[in-house]
Formats: C-alpha cells, sequence, structure tokens
C-alpha cells in the first residue's frame, strides 16, 4: 500500500491519513483493471482466452485434413499432374490462399498424402495378417484389399508421382522396401510352418521379387493404361505369385478361395 507522507493541516488527524490512503488504493486498482482490460481486447478472461485454444487446434487441424481429403480425391480421379491448387480449392470452395497457409505448394501435398496413405496400409496389412487364419486367406485378403484401393485410382496416379514428384516416389520405394517387403518375408515364413508355402524357397529373395512385381505393376511401359486395368495386372502378378510359392496342400487352398476344381 502507497502512502503519501506529508505535513496535513491540523484539521486532519490520524483516521483521515488511513482514510485518504485507502482511496488512493481503490483508484490505482481501478485503473490496473481498466488497463488490463485494454490489454485483452476480446479476451478480458484469460481463462476464457485459454478455453478457445483447442477449438483453434482442432479448427486447424479439420481444415488440413480437409485439404489432403480434397487433393486425395481430385488425383485418384485425374491422376496428379494434372490437377493444380487452384482446382483443389475450387473443389473445396476454399481460397487458394487459404492452402498456401497450410501447405507450401502441390509437392508438400503430394507427401504429406504418401506418408498418411503408407501408415494407413501399414495398419491395413498388419490387422490382416492378425485376423487371418492362414497365410493363403491373409493374401487373399490383401487381393480385396488391393483391388478396392486399385478400383479407385487413376492408372496415371504413381506414373505422375515417379516423374513429377521424386520425394513422394522415395517415399514410397521406402515404404515398400522396409514394410510390404517385411510382411511379405514374415508371411512366407509363416507359410512355412503351416505346410502351405514350400521349405525350399529362400524368403528373402521370393520378398524381394514381390517387391519388383509390384514396382513392375505400375510400370505404364511394361503395362500401358489404355490396353490394361492396373487392378488386373496387379491381382494377376498376385496370382501367379501364391502358385509359384506354395505346396499342394497350398494350392487345395487357392482353389478352394477361388472356387476352382482341377485334377491333381
Amino acid at each position: 500500500m502507497l502512502v503519501f507522507y506529508c505535513k496535513l493541516p491540523k484539521f486532519f488527524d490520524s483516521a483521515d491519513t488511513i482514510m485518504l490512503s485507502a482511496t488512493f488504493n481503490e483508484q490505482k486498482t481501478v485503473e490496473h483493471k481498466k488497463n488490463k482490460k485494454k490489454r485483452l481486447g476480446n479476451f478480458e478472461n484469460e481463462k476464457r482466452f485459454h478455453s478457445f485454444v483447442p477449438e483453434i487446434i482442432n479448427l486447424t487441424m479439420e481444415t488440413k485434413d480437409r485439404i489432403l481429403k480434397g487433393a486425395e480425391e481430385l488425383f485418384f480421379k485425374y491422376g496428379i499432374k494434372s490437377i493444380t491448387m487452384d482446382d483443389i480449392a475450387k473443389h473445396l470452395g476454399i481460397s487458394k490462399k487459404t492452402i498456401y497457409q497450410f501447405y507450401s505448394d502441390k509437392n508438400e501435398i503430394v507427401e504429406k498424402l504418401m506418408v498418411q496413405r503408407m501408415q494407413t496400409n501399414e495398419c491395413e496389412f498388419q490387422k490382416i495378417a492378425k485376423q487371418s487364419t492362414n497365410v493363403i486367406e491373409e493374401f487373399f485378403e490383401l487381393m480385396k484389399h488391393m483391388g478396392v484401393m486399385f478400383s479407385q485410382m487413376n492408372p496415371n496416379l504413381f506414373y505422375d508421382m515417379q516423374k513429377y514428384h521424386p520425394g513422394s516416389w522415395k517415399l514410397f520405394k521406402q515404404f515398400k522396401e522396409n514394410c510390404i517387403e517385411r510382411v511379405v518375408e514374415d508371411s512366407l515364413k509363416r507359410g512355412i510352418t503351416q505346410g502351405l508355402v514350400r521349405k525350399d524357397i529362400n524368403t528373402k529373395i521370393i520378398a524381394r521379387l514381390r517387391m519388383e512385381e509390384v514396382e513392375m505393376g505400375f510400370n505404364p511401359q511394361a503395362f500401358p493404361p489404355d490396353k490394361f486395368k492396373i487392378v488386373d495386372v496387379h491381382l494377376s502378378l498376385l496370382d501367379h505369385f501364391l502358385h509359384g510359392i506354395c505346396t499342394l496342400k497350398g494350392h487345395k487352398l487357392i482353389n478352394k478361395h477361388k472356387q476352382v476344381t482341377e485334377e491333381e
């Protein structure tokens, strides 16, 4: 408490001094509150301001995810090369400036989508492997998953990525080698234990062969999009791969899944 120490006229007593001090402090408190209110502006209540923070963060994340989802829809339908930032903005009904607040260019959007898609696929592969009773069932479930994914995809998408977005293509190759190849190798080993996959194969080499088949399936020179459907190419390659690695017991299970009857 701040008190003025000065000589007061005789008609002021000690009680008057205390009252003057209290009055001065009240005035200072009122001025402090006014200044604080002026500083905080619309956020006069500091607790109220902090309550806005999670909402702002959620809104930001929703906008970022919405941009990615909208871009993916266009890329899947038309390929990557032909889509511009203007197209994405128009598709979402937002300004291009809003997109640039979150992503520096289309290349960053493609990379973010690739990372997101890889994480989703890795979880899906692990889920399929865990829920399948044997390796043949696992491969057929993978075929279904791939069939749905490729049927929604423009055949030029991976070609555009490889040619115009090398950073994203590098991420795909790393995912293919570090995740998918490991999943395939583990499945082959499990299949050998189950008596469905031949014991004489080298699981590392065969897993790598499978990865090369996947990449070859995206090669437009080997399989021109105007002549081959990408989903048919990949399903045929996987079917051929399965018949090459399986035992007689495995072949019978393949035919059961395909509802095919053949003589031994």
